[in-house]
């Protein structure tokens, strides 16, 4: 898998950019079957920065109630990755 696939989008959102203020924390929504060392690779590669961690979380779907029938919304993974020393990502 190359590492354009892995990384699907920035998920930018006011806790994310407040995370990336302070903390030097940025989300990203990634595909389910990346793992942390996949993540890593594919954003050092992407932005030219030096991640420190990843962590990761998956949101399940949840059932919505439609006219007739029960639907369900996307589940997704969230990759949350803390960058080394002063390095930073400008899409925030």
């Amino acid at each position: 898998m190359s590492h354009a696939n892995i990384i699907i989008k920035p998920l930018v959102t006011e806790k994310s950019s407040h995370q990336a203020q302070t903390r030097n924390t940025y989300s990203f929504e990634v595909v389910e079957s990346a793992n942390k060392y996949q993540i890593k690779a594919a954003v050092e590669s992407l932005y030219a920065v030096k991640v420190e961690s990843v962590r990761t979380l998956t949101r399940k779907d949840k059932p919505k109630r439609g006219k007739v029938r029960i639907i369900h919304t996307g589940g997704y993974k969230r990759a949350i990755v803390t960058l080394k020393g002063d390095s930073k990502i400008e899409l925030f």
